[in-house]
């Protein structure tokens, strides 16, 4: 499949550099725990998620939950399905659920509600992209590197149609390409 080329809204540079401020962050936050778990959430944190815990200061563990709502499409679908758990125990741990975009909200806020289940110590959020214009559910991000507008984003972990991934930027979709799937465009 050709890749039609994205518009950069979100440099590599200015990526690295934010991910750096927020491990930092996290690093003072997170000071005093004891048991710190990164929750990821596949597939589109990865990248975020590896740069990310290489800039927190402290020992930790990683994991990941892998859960749908937009399968082949750009909108979500409304229907949240859970494709891989945990394999690791959450109990009076710290979780930091690490996300790629806060879209609508409905992901999240499910993946949150089934972790805050398992009895964790806290839980808390750290996204790399908010779009704030499109929450259908409220969730509270503690953490968030860049909020965006209403673009469909792809590139640095995220994707379109399983293309896009590979690129260290963060890029916008070509309208003719969002506004044939979904009817949003540029």
């Amino acid at each position: 499949m050709l890749q039609p080329p994205l518009q950069v809204l979100i440099s590599a540079a200015t990526i690295q550099q934010r991910v750096a401020q927020l491990g930092a962050t996290l690093t003072a936050h997170y000071q005093a725990s004891e048991a710190l778990l990164l929750v990821g959430l596949l597939r589109g944190s990865f990248m975020f998620m590896a740069d990310l815990c290489r800039h927190i200061a402290l020992p930790h563990e990683i994991d990941f939950i892998m859960a749908t709502s937009y399968g082949q499409q750009t909108q979500s679908s409304g229907q949240v399905r859970l494709l891989k758990d945990l394999e690791s125990e959450v109990a009076n741990k710290d979780l930091l659920i690490v996300e790629d975009i806060v879209d609508s909200g409905r992901t999240l806020s499910q993946i949150q509600a089934l972790l805050q289940q398992r009895s964790p110590k806290s839980l808390a959020i750290c996204a790399l992209l908010d779009k704030p214009s499109r929450r259908l559910v409220e969730v509270d991000v503690q953490w968030c590197g860049f909020t965006i507008p209403d673009h469909f984003v792809a590139g640095y972990g995220l994707d379109y149609a399983q293309q896009y991934r590979h690129l260290d930027f963060i890029g916008v979709l070509p309208p003719d390409i969002s506004s044939q799937e979904s009817g949003i465009g540029g």
